[in-house]
């Protein structure tokens, strides 16, 4: 839905519906679509988040993929050669992470709230399945979060969010090429005064399609017969390769 077209659909719809917008929520937001599809040819998609507020206050949108376990590790040099000295496994790590802020966060999203809704890439805290202390589970999570964000899945710094009229919102998210799968939730809230006034969840679906879905699939069901082609095809591949060499 192009954005002239997203203003003036929340335009009619509040001023149509005043009341039934104050009284369900100070805050109501929609996305542009709600699934995307990655084939062969995909490089990126971007969506539009949209919405609208009553009343003053600051608005914030957390962007999480679906959790997993990811495990770090870290290396030591050990008689000249680089090994694995120790490792933590973070059990439900997110596997992207974006947030979106009408404003710098310090300047008006208190500590407290950042922290219990984990707003912010310093603020969050995934559990390990080892016993670590303190110290050296900050050193592993921080590492975590450096290595997502050389994937382009965590962002390092908060994007945009346009408040238009003081009542209407909007921002876009970027997904990358490699985003993964699963199902995201992106959540927007609504601060006023250092309190939380409204916050609502959309969720949206990133899936494979066609031939990107066919390999996914025969890689995470059938591990054994998938390794099997793709040592032919390397096979194959290497010896079409020779062949034409010779020929040069």
């Amino acid at each position: 839905m192009c954005a002239p077209l997203v203003r003036c659909f929340i335009l009619a719809w509040l001023l149509v519906f005043p009341a039934a917008s104050a009284s369900a929520a100070a805050l109501v937001a929609d996305l542009s679509e709600h699934r995307i599809q990655i084939d062969l040819g995909f490089t990126g998609k971007q969506v539009l988040l949209y919405g609208a507020i009553e009343g003053d206050g600051n608005v914030a949108v957390v962007v999480q993929g679906p959790r997993e376990p990811v495990t770090v590790r870290r290396k030591a040099r050990v008689a000249g050669v680089w090994v694995n000295e120790a490792s933590a496994t973070f059990g439900d790590a997110m596997s992207f992470y974006q947030v979106m802020a009408s404003a710098e966060l310090d300047e008006w999203l208190p500590f407290a709230l950042r922290e219990r809704h984990q707003i912010g890439v310093e603020y969050l805290d995934f559990k390990t399945r080892e016993k670590l202390g303190a110290a050296e589970k900050a050193d592993f999570l921080t590492a975590l979060i450096r290595n997502k964000q050389k994937l382009g899945h965590y962002g390092e710094l908060e994007g945009r969010v346009r408040v238009l009229g003081g009542r209407l919102f909007r921002t876009e998210i970027f997904f990358p090429a490699n985003v993964p799968t699963g199902v995201y939730t992106l959540e927007a809230f609504l601060v006023r005064d250092g309190e939380m006034v409204s916050a609502q969840k959309t969720p949206l679906y990133v899936s494979k399609n066609g031939i990107e879905a066919e390999v996914f699939n025969l890689a995470h069901r059938y591990p054994e017969i998938y390794g099997i082609i793709a040592i032919i095809v390397a096979v194959a591949a290497g010896l079409a390769a020779n062949a034409g060499a010779l020929r040069r």
